[in-house]
């Protein structure tokens, strides 16, 4: 099945990016691709907790994602189920791993369990666009 991987090295202590995954007011302030910005967000993290973000467009077009929490590991690891509300039974999965280093966290995402190469596609523009964000939120590292 297809995934990706992205890496990104952020200016901020794991627990800072950790947190920015797990608390709805500090994710409203980059998820998403650059044209959109998050209406939004419920986060329960803690295994088997869901999360839903919904998403609107600069033209108005909105967008819903859900899941639910496999792994919690503060402030290294996340596991989530990713689905769209207009697609609830194309279920991927998402990993998030903060590793700490000298200059703060390298974060790995791995999306992966899609059901085509083109939702893949994507998906690696949206997340790449939102690791961008996430990363000038905190500054490169």
């Amino acid at each position: 099945m297809p995934s990706l991987t992205l890496v990104r090295r952020i200016k901020a202590a794991p627990a800072a990016v950790f947190d920015a995954w797990t608390r709805p007011e500090i994710l409203a302030t980059w998820w998403g691709p650059h044209h959109t910005r998050v209406l939004e967000a419920e986060i329960d993290p803690r295994e088997g907790g869901r999360f839903r973000v919904v998403l609107v467009e600069d033209t108005g077009a909105r967008h819903e994602i859900s899941g639910t929490y496999a792994e919690v590991a503060p402030p290294e690891r996340l596991v989530f189920s990713w689905a769209w509300t207009n697609a609830p039974e194309r279920v991927s999965r998402v990993t998030v791993v903060l590793r700490q280093i000298a200059e703060g966290t390298e974060v790995t995402l791995t999306h992966d369990r899609f059901a085509d190469e083109g939702t893949a596609t994507r998906h690696r523009r949206g997340w790449t666009e939102s690791l961008d964000r996430l990363t000038t939120r905190f500054g490169a590292a």
